[in-house]
């Protein structure tokens, strides 16, 4: 299973700065995120079920001794899971929460590019016409007669969120048994 390892620069959040962010699709659209939350891509595989969860966790991985959650960002997304093909690819992430760094992982459809996208070409995140929830988007990057979906790895992976949805899930498989 090869990696590519992606050098992080310093965050620029200032007016004409430019940050680098990493552009993938799933279904049909282009997404990304901050390179400074990105530490590997690789190769879509040998992932472990793991019963009891949410619908969007697909199981976890072995990552050098690490076990490491991986979310079908489709399916988070409220879509249907992602279909897996020889491009498919898991991206390992860093998201921070009140108790630390946590690592997770995303499948998406393709990596596309690493890009500096100059924040004067960031719009704000729209409130409508979007497949996804508005809190999840950071903003709309134009990139080459485009727009990309700006990402807030915050409220997507967030750790309470997800906790809470795994606990609903608890109960509700509880409740049907009994």
């Amino acid at each position: 299973m090869s990696a590519l390892a992606l050098n992080n620069p310093a965050s620029a959040t200032k007016p004409g700065a430019t940050n680098q962010y990493l552009i993938f699709s799933l279904g049909g659209e282009l997404f990304a995120v901050g390179t400074l939350r990105v530490r590997e891509i690789i190769e879509y595989g040998n992932i472990t079920a793991v019963p009891m969860m949410p619908s969007f966790i697909r199981g976890v991985i072995n990552l050098r001794g690490a076990v490491v959650p991986v979310i079908d960002l489709n399916a988070r997304f409220g879509r249907a899971k992602t279909d897996v093909s020889r491009r498919t690819c898991i991206v390992i992430l860093e998201v921070q929460s009140d108790e630390g760094t946590h690592v997770l992982s995303i499948i998406v459809d393709a990596v596309s590019a690493v890009r500096h996208i100059d924040a004067a070409n960031v719009e704000p995140s729209p409130s409508f016409g979007t497949h996804i929830r508005a809190d999840f988007i950071d903003g709309m990057a134009k990139v080459n007669g485009g727009f990309v979906i700006l990402l807030d790895l915050g409220k997507v992976l967030s750790m309470d969120e997800i906790s809470t949805l795994n606990g609903m899930a608890s109960s509700n498989a509880q409740t049907i048994e009994g």
